[in-house]
């Protein structure tokens, strides 16, 4: 809208005086979707798109098929654990981190899983956001919302899977009520990459989460399949 004149730009973007002192608090979901296009940032903005699309779907068929409330909670999550931390390095924009936070739960769920990058390089998919990482750095000079997103990121796998499973600690994530209220589970639909982490401190039985079924077509970045051995 800001790029067809509807809305001024000043309006969407993230600020600590108009979030908290002005109380506008839309920019806390605007600032998501509003990005400063240039000829500069284009291929940034792009290529998140497409980390956007392909890890939130893979998350949503894989391990929190048939579970939107619990998808949604980690969405819920992740925006808020982003939004307070962009609030307080005065980082404008939430795109990048919020599509890091998602990617890099995917990665710590398919931790062995060989993704794709570019120039036909391979490694683990527990790799790929600390490479996005290194890309920010070095090619744009930045990095710290990337890194952002990796914290955010590792703070809901730790609450959700590894204190509880691992450390025996208390679930201290939990899905609402009225969250599944909104969207109640379901069985069926089509599954994906994707499962709950087993703990390492002891066996769990029954089922993790999502499918295992891999994605089929071309090679694209962070696209992976499952290792043999």
């Amino acid at each position: 809208m800001a790029r067809f004149g509807l809305l001024p730009g000043k309006w969407l973007y993230l600020t600590w005086p108009g979030f908290v002192s002005n109380f506008q608090i839309w920019r806390g979901v605007t600032a998501i979707f509003f990005f400063p296009l240039s000829p500069q940032t284009g291929f940034k903005f792009l290529i998140n798109l497409y980390f956007l699309y392909s890890y939130s779907l893979r998350l949503e068929t894989g391990l929190f098929d048939g579970r939107p409330a619990d998808y949604l909670l980690m969405l819920v999550f992740n925006w808020l654990m982003t939004l307070l931390a962009c609030l307080f390095l005065d980082i404008p924009f939430l795109m990048v981190p919020l599509v890091l936070s998602c990617l890099y739960v995917w990665c710590q769920c398919n931790r062995d899983t060989i993704v794709n990058f570019w120039f036909g390089t391979q490694f683990k998919a527990m790799y790929l956001p600390w490479v996005l990482f290194a890309f920010g750095l070095i090619i744009s000079g930045g990095g710290v919302e990337e890194l952002i997103g990796i914290l955010v990121g590792h703070m809901y796998f730790f609450l959700m899977f590894k204190y509880p499973q691992d450390f025996g600690g208390p679930s201290l994530l939990s899905t609402p009520n009225i969250f599944y209220s909104w969207f109640p589970n379901r069985r069926g639909g089509v599954s994906g990459y994707g499962q709950a982490p087993a703990s390492t401190a002891a066996p769990r039985g029954g089922d993790g989460g999502g499918g295992g079924a891999g994605f089929g077509g071309g090679h694209a970045w962070g696209q992976g399949r499952r290792l043999d051995g």
